[in-house]
C-alpha cells in the first residue's frame, strides 16, 4: 500500500489548492516545498506586483489631484518603506498558508522532491510514495545567454530592491515588461523599454498593444524597438550599458530588467525516474514544458501536471482552477472534471489597466470569416473631465456568426481590471451582441459603453 493517496511537489498556487480539494475529499495528502508557501504568484508575482501597482495608482492619483481642487504637490514615494510593507504582508500569507495546510490535515514536507521511481518520491532523503503525484513546481524568469547577462535583474530581483533605480531599462515586451516599467515610470525612475520588435503584447488583441505603447510613450517612457541584446557591461560607477545587436547602446543605466519570458522550474526532479523500467520518464513538449493531456496527465500514468510548469496559461487562476479540477476527477467522483482553457480573462496591470477575454479579431476571423463583426469605442471617461490629462479608455467587442455571439471583449483604460470578470461570465455563457444591447446601462462608467456600442 502507498504511503499516500497523492503527493503534490510544490506549493505554489496550483499545488495548494489541488492538495487542500484532494484533502477535502478525505485523501491522504503530502505537499513537498523547500520555499516560501505560496509560489510565484504570492511572493515575487500577483501579490506583491498588485501592492506596486496600487503605490502607482497612487502617484498618478497625486498627480490628478489638483484638477479635484487639491493642492497636491508632487512626491516620491519611501520605496524602502512600502519594500518593508509589502513583505511583512507576504511573510503573514506564507503563515496563512501553513496553517491552512494543518487545517485541512495535509501533511507539510520542507524540501526538495525527486522521482526515484514510479510512483515514488524522495523528499531531501525521505522516501514516500503515492498512487498519484503531481508536478506543481512551476516557472522562473528566463535570463538571456549573452555576456554581461547576470549583472541585470529578473521580476523576482524586482522584489528585492531596496531602493528605486532612477535609472532602468526593461528588456522585453510582453505582459511583465509593460506592467513593471509602468510601476518604475509612475514611482519616479527614468525607463527605457527595449522591445525586439515594433509592438508591445504582441500575443494579445492587436489594439490593446498599439495603445499600449502609444500611452506608455506618453507617461514618459522611452520605447527603443527593434533591440536584441547582444551584451551588458558595467560602465563604472554601478552604471550599466546594453549592447544591442545593430551597434545601438542603451544606457547608462541604474539597473537592467529581463522581461523575455518564463521557463518551467524542473531542475532535479529526475523525471526519467517516473516511469517504469525501460520506459521514457515524463516527457517534455517542444517548448521545454511537461507535456500534458486535457486531464493534466502526463506521458507517466498517475503523474499529472499543473500551474506553469506546464505551459499553459501561466496565470495564477488557470493554476488553481486546473488543481482543484483534476482532485475533483481523481477524488471527488467526477471523472470528466478538467479545465476548460478556452475564455480565460486575464488583465495586464499597465496604466492604464488592460483587460481581455476571449479571441482577438484576428483569431476571429481565422475561425469565422466573413461572420466577424466587430465594434469599437474609445472615448476620455468622466474621472480625466477635471484632469490634466486626457488618456482615453479603448474598447473592442468581437462578434461571430449571424447571431453575433460575442466571442471577445478587450479593454484598456482606466476600469479595464475590475469590468472585466462579469463580462468574462457573459462570454463563457455564450451571450449575443443582442444580450448586450438588452442589457441598461450603469452611468456613468466605462462598463456601460459595452452595453451601448452601435
Amino acid at each position: 500500500m502507498a504511503d499516500y493517496d497523492l503527493i503534490v511537489i510544490g506549493g505554489g498556487s496550483g499545488g495548494l489548492a489541488c492538495a487542500q480539494r484532494a484533502a477535502e475529499y478525505g485523501a491522504r495528502v503530502l505537499l513537498a516545498e523547500a520555499g516560501r508557501l505560496g509560489g510565484t504568484c504570492v511572493n515575487v508575482g500577483c501579490v506583491p506586483k498588485k501592492l506596486m501597482w496600487n503605490a502607482a495608482e497612487l502617484a498618478h492619483g497625486l498627480e490628478d489631484a489638483p484638477g479635484y481642487g487639491f493642492a497636491v504637490e508632487g512626491a516620491v514615494p519611501d520605496w524602502a518603506a512600502l519594500k518593508r510593507a509589502r513583505d511583512a504582508y507576504v511573510l503573514r500569507l506564507n503563515g496563512i498558508y501553513e496553517r491552512n495546510l494543518a487545517s485541512r490535515k495535509v501533511e507539510l514536507a520542507r524540501g526538495y522532491a525527486r522521482f526515484t521511481g514510479p510512483g515514488a518520491v524522495e523528499i531531501d532523503g525521505r522516501a514516500a510514495t503515492a498512487a498519484h503525484i503531481v508536478i506543481a513546481t512551476g516557472g522562473r524568469p528566463l535570463v538571456p545567454e549573452i555576456p554581461g547577462a547576470r549583472l541585470g535583474i529578473t521580476s523576482d530581483g524586482f522584489f528585492e530592491l531596496e531602493r528605486r533605480p532612477g535609472r532602468v531599462a526593461v528588456v522585453g515586451s510582453g505582459y511583465i515588461a509593460v506592467e513593471l516599467a509602468g510601476i518604475f515610470a509612475a514611482l519616479g525612475s527614468r525607463v527605457t523599454l527595449a522591445i525586439r520588435g515594433e509592438a508591445v503584447l504582441r500575443h494579445f488583441e492587436r489594439m490593446l498593444g498599439e495603445v499600449a505603447l502609444e500611452m506608455m510613450r506618453g507617461e514618459g517612457i522611452e520605447v527603443v524597438t527593434g533591440a536584441s541584446a547582444e551584451s551588458v557591461r558595467d560602465s563604472g560607477g554601478g552604471a550599466l550599458e546594453i549592447g544591442l545587436h545593430d551597434g545601438r547602446r542603451i544606457g547608462p543605466v541604474d539597473a537592467v530588467l529581463w522581461a523575455i519570458g518564463r521557463g518551467p522550474d524542473l531542475e532535479g526532479l529526475r523525471l526519467e525516474r517516473a516511469g517504469r523500467a525501460g520506459g521514457r520518464g515524463v516527457e517534455l513538449n517542444p517548448y521545454g514544458f511537461v507535456a500534458t493531456d486535457p486531464y493534466q496527465a502526463t506521458s507517466v500514468a498517475g503523474v499529472y501536471a499543473i500551474g506553469d510548469v506546464s505551459g499553459r496559461l501561466q496565470l495564477t487562476p488557470v493554476a488553481i482552477a486546473a488543481g482543484r479540477r483534476l482532485s475533483d476527477r481523481l477524488f471527488g467522483g467526477q471523472p470528466e472534471r478538467h479545465l476548460d482553457y478556452r475564455n480565460v480573462p486575464t488583465v495586464i496591470f499597465g496604466h492604464p489597466p488592460i483587460g481581455t477575454v476571449g479571441l482577438s479579431e484576428a483569431a476571429a476571423r481565422d475561425l469565422y470569416g466573413d461572420e466577424v463583426k466587430v465594434y469599437t469605442s474609445a472615448f476620455v471617461p468622466l474621472y480625466h473631465a477635471l484632469t490634466a490629462g486626457k488618456p482615453r479608455v479603448h474598447l473592442k467587442l468581437v462578434t461571430a456568426g449571424p447571431e453575433q455571439r460575442v466571442v471577445g471583449v478587450h479593454v484598456i483604460g482606466k476600469g479595464a481590471d475590475e469590468l472585466l470578470q462579469g463580462f468574462a461570465v457573459a462570454v463563457r455563457m455564450g451571450a449575443t451582441k443582442r444580450d448586450f444591447d438588452d442589457t441598461v446601462a450603469i452611468h456613468p462608467t466605462v462598463a456601460e459603453e459595452l452595453v451601448t456600442m452601435r
